[in-house]
């Protein structure tokens, strides 16, 4: 459930901060009555984020019959899930310092047009958190069928998110948001791993890859399944006593190199001029840092 609670969490504070952003850009710029149009396109993007999550899970529990095309279904999704969550956390990375003011853009294009271009602008924002958070919590979540724990971890942690969203627009706190990210970061990419490995697993029970009997090792004599600590590491990064060959290597193949990666130190470029509270504040360089200056301190400056 630590698993699901986190994908909740991240993907629930990008979302908050993205659109924090938002409004803290219309409250600034004397637009408040464009604020009804960003909720509908925030609204309108969680119910699609919803429906695509149970559009997943009606296809594998209902339109699949043969039990090799639910497991071929699992695999590509766990597969799918992998490549988001790897985009995500790099392109979050990336795009440190000028996620923000694309926003600020986007947004202020968006008002010359029209409410409807405003709409669209906060639901595209919102959209592919959504649907990111849908895709990975399915694929995280999958051989906990008729188990809501891991739901309900879900929801835990985008309420999480939602209240530490609103306590850093409204400056009740202050975190910092760059070594969060980074943490929960890698997190991630272990998480992944352990998707990828039960994608691995459900190829091969599909037919696809060989190799279902073939054991990298068994340690069920020390790591016994049905322990509590042995259940907490299969849920959270789907760490089991006895994987296949081609489990360990994707486990292995993926977590080490991409968390090298990730955790290396990024190159300094030089910073742009100052534009916004990030530089008095002398915040981390990072989408996060700025999000979180601009959710914080904007409201007191209306």
């Amino acid at each position: 459930m630590f698993a699901t609670y986190l994908i909740g969490l991240r993907e629930g504070l990008e979302a908050t901060l993205v659109v924090s952003i938002l409004v803290a850009f219309l409250v600034k710029s004397q637009r408040r009555d464009r604020l009804p149009q960003v909720w509908a396109g925030v609204g309108l993007a969680v119910v699609l984020s919803v429906l695509f999550g149970w559009l997943i899970e009606y296809t594998s529990t209902s339109l699949l019959s043969r039990y090799e095309d639910r497991e071929l279904f699992e695999a590509i999704t766990s597969v799918a899930a992998v490549v988001f969550v790897t985009w995500m956390i790099f392109w979050m990375r990336r795009a440190a310092r000028s996620i923000a003011g694309e926003l600020r853009g986007k947004l202020t294009e968006a008002l010359a047009v029209g409410s409807f271009a405003v709409a669209g602008m906060a639901f595209l924002a919102v959209i592919r958190e959504g649907l990111e958070t849908a895709l990975i919590f399915y694929s995280a979540a999958q051989g906990a069928a008729g188990d809501s724990g891991p739901l309900l971890a879900l929801i835990g942690g985008i309420l999480t998110a939602v209240v530490l969203g609103v306590l850093l627009y409204a400056s009740a706190l202050r975190i910092n948001l760059t070594k969060f990210f980074t943490w929960t970061g890698a997190l991630l990419i272990l998480v992944a791993a352990g998707i990828l490995k039960y994608g691995v697993h459900d190829f091969q029970e599909a037919g696809v890859l060989p190799g279902l009997n073939d054991l990298a090792f068994d340690i069920t004599g020390v790591l016994d399944p049905t322990t509590w600590y042995a259940a907490l590491l299969a849920g959270m990064f789907n760490v089991t006593p006895a994987p296949s060959v081609l489990e360990t290597i994707a486990w292995i193949g993926y977590a080490v190199p991409v968390l090298l990666l990730f955790l290396r130190p990024a190159r300094r470029r030089p910073a742009p001029p100052a534009k916004t509270t990030v530089t008095e504040r002398g915040a981390d360089t990072g989408a996060e840092a700025e999000a979180e200056a601009e959710a914080a301190a904007t409201p007191q400056r209306a």
